[in-house]
């Protein structure tokens, strides 16, 4: 039997490729960076997540960091 509901957090990812692309050409028509959100538990993963997702925006898998709300 579960013994209590864990305290999960949602956390949002970002794609790393996107926000470099953006960084690097300083170019306003850029298509935009993609987000995710997702749940993780603190005690379990103190460090920050990162995990390797679809992006639409670079049409191939990137890996996605997390950000701070």
């Amino acid at each position: 039997m579960a013994k209590g509901k864990d305290k999960r957090t949602m956390v949002t990812l970002e794609c790393t490729d996107c926000v470099q692309n953006r960084l690097k050409k300083k170019n306003k028509k850029s298509p935009g960076i993609y987000r995710y959100v997702t749940q993780k538990n603190p005690k379990n993963t103190k460090s920050l997540l990162e995990l390797r997702k679809f992006c639409p925006f670079c049409h191939k898998h990137t890996i996605h960091g997390e950000i701070k709300n």
